[in-house]
């Protein structure tokens, strides 16, 4: 029988009510916080869900953004942020996953500017030119356990002029008031669940494995992956448990948090390959992890005591590279980017966006435009061991 994880509110990184049918909050935190018009944003694939439309209806009826896609683009914002702007909103409520919590928070900030989209890209001291006195506030409710969105201060947003995704951050887009419910992740299916798993994984230990002294961030990534470990394959096999869903929820929180050390090469090549193909961005982290982890062997050995204690496995790069790959077995994870049906015809094109994007700025070691394509080549052809 299962143990009910108990209901908490905690105030690291930002207030986060934690606990099952803790939704149904919302409507009293929106008083709260003076949100008296809110504009409720999720995607299109959740927008007719019943719990989407008793939220509506909690909110006295507020109206619904959801021209989202999944890798959303500038026009999606732009959108939004008409919407928000001819409905005179005071405040957004962001459900859903990685997608619309990003658009949301995108939309949040860009309501009161009079600059474009991307003079406020995370380059340089760019989010210095924003006002933030017409940011919108933001209450964060995700629906998957893997971004970690919620707890981020940047958004990732599609470019598709230049086919690259955008950082846009800024200090305050990190939303006032999360609600973590387990119950909103039931529905997800078994490979969306292995999907957005991995990426939450994939966030705590690109963290950890980030150069630089960050003590606070190495324990959080630890800890989330140890969890992991231990609830992900429990999620995976059995949808409706609460526990698993609970502690999904948490450790998929805790690597945005801890990414703030920042993130490594396989975030530098998803970001392109999610804004040139539109695949999902837990599924192509996924897929990539191994062969980063491949390339970054040699540099790592240091890392991999403490992360193979907080795992429970043997000590060494081995014995964690073999689990790894066991536990994608385990989950359904395709093996190659060609799985997916991508191909290497765009290899250093590819390698050149990988090199550029400031994610690759954490890898543990410098690569070059052409280590990503070769990267890039061996995960379309699994080429695990080359």
């Amino acid at each position: 029988m299962q143990q009910a994880l108990p209901n908490s509110h905690w105030h690291y990184p930002t207030s986060i009510y934690f606990g099952n049918g803790r939704v149904h909050m919302l409507a009293g935190l929106c008083e709260q916080m003076k949100m008296r018009n809110p504009l409720l944003v999720t995607d299109e694939g959740l927008a007719t869900f019943a719990f989407i439309k008793d939220l509506q209806a909690s909110l006295n009826n507020a109206p619904i953004y959801s021209a989202i896609k999944a890798n959303p683009n500038g026009k999606n914002i732009e959108d939004g942020v008409g919407v928000y702007r001819q409905g005179r909103h005071d405040g957004i409520v962001a459900v859903g996953g990685g997608s619309a919590l990003d658009a949301a928070k995108a939309m949040a900030l860009m309501v009161g500017q009079a600059r474009s989209l991307w003079d406020f890209e995370d380059v340089g001291d760019n989010y210095l030119r924003v006002k933030v006195e017409a940011m919108a506030q933001v209450i964060a409710i995700p629906t998957t356990a893997g971004t970690g969105s919620e707890v981020g201060r940047a958004a990732l947003i599609v470019d598709e002029d230049s086919q690259r995704k955008r950082i846009l951050f800024h200090p305050n887009m990190l939303p006032s008031q999360v609600i973590l419910d387990p119950e909103l992740t039931l529905g997800l299916p078994p490979a969306i669940t292995s999907a957005t798993g991995l990426d939450a994984f994939v966030h705590n230990l690109e963290a950890y494995l980030a150069p630089g002294f960050h003590p606070m961030a190495d324990g959080i990534a630890l800890q989330g992956m140890a969890m992991i470990k231990r609830w992900l394959p429990l999620a995976y096999a059995d949808g409706q448990n609460l526990q698993a869903r609970g502690h999904m929820l948490c450790a998929s929180t805790m690597g945005a948090t801890a990414f703030q050390k920042g993130l490594g090469g396989v975030h530098a090549l998803a970001h392109p390959l999610g804004a040139i193909y539109d695949k999902p961005h837990g599924l192509l982290n996924a897929i990539l992890l191994p062969y980063v982890l491949q390339k970054n062997k040699a540099v790592i050995a240091d890392k991999m005591p403490a992360l193979c204690a907080a795992l429970g496995l043997a000590p060494g790069y081995d014995a964690f590279f073999s689990w790894l790959l066991a536990l994608r077995a385990q989950l359904g994870t395709p093996n190659t980017l060609a799985d997916i049906g991508l191909d290497t015809r765009r290899g250093a094109a590819i390698g050149r966006l990988a090199w550029a994007d400031p994610s690759s700025q954490g890898n543990p070691q410098g690569l070059s435009a052409e280590d990503y394509t070769g990267i890039f080549t061996n995960a379309v052809e699994g080429g695990l061991y080359i």
